[in-house]
C-alpha cells in the first residue's frame, strides 16, 4: 500500500522539469500524464515499463479519460484526497491531469506540466481551483492507494 504523502513527495520532485508531449524523463522533460506515469513507476505501484502513449496532443475527450479509468479507481469530487490525481478542463474537453496536493494556505493543490506556465513550461505546483480556466472533469485513485 502506498502513502499518499509519497505521492505528493514523488510529484513535487519533478517541479521544475521541463514540459514536453509524452515525456517521461525526470529533470529533462515530462508531460501532464507522464507526472502521474512517473509517480506511479517510483512507487511500484505500475512495472518500470508501464506507459500509455501516441495520444493526441490535443485534446478528444475520450482517450485520457479512458487510461484514467483503465488503470486507476474513479472517485467522487467529494471524495477527493490529497495524493490522487485531477482531470481538468482547460479549454472544451478533459485534457489535463495533475497530482493532488495540500495547499500551504489550506485547500488542495495541483502537481501539474503546465504547458502555459510562464517564464516557461515545466511541472509546477498551485492551487487548485475550479473556475473558468480549470474544470472539474473526473478524480482518481492510483492503485494500491486506500
Amino acid at each position: 500500500m502506498t502513502d499518499r504523502e509519497q505521492i505528493v513527495a514523488e510529484a513535487r520532485s519533478l517541479i521544475g522539469t521541463p514540459f514536453q508531449h509524452q515525456a517521461r524523463l525526470p529533470g529533462i522533460g515530462i508531460d501532464c500524464a507522464g507526472v502521474v506515469i512517473v509517480v506511479a513507476r517510483r512507487l511500484g505501484m505500475v512495472p518500470e515499463d508501464f506507459d500509455v502513449g501516441n495520444y493526441p496532443r490535443e485534446a478528444d475527450g475520450v482517450s485520457m479519460l479512458g487510461w484514467c479509468r483503465q488503470h486507476m479507481t474513479q472517485v467522487k469530487q467529494a471524495e477527493m484526497q490529497v495524493g490522487d490525481v485531477v482531470a481538468v478542463i482547460v479549454d472544451k474537453l478533459p485534457q489535463h491531469l495533475g497530482v493532488v496536493g495540500d495547499y500551504r494556505h489550506g485547500g488542495f493543490s495541483i502537481i501539474h506540466a503546465a504547458a502555459f506556465a510562464k517564464p516557461k513550461p515545466r511541472v509546477i505546483e498551485t492551487r487548485l481551483m475550479f473556475s473558468q480556466g480549470m474544470r472539474f472533469a473526473a478524480a482518481f485513485r492510483m492503485p494500491g492507494v486506500v
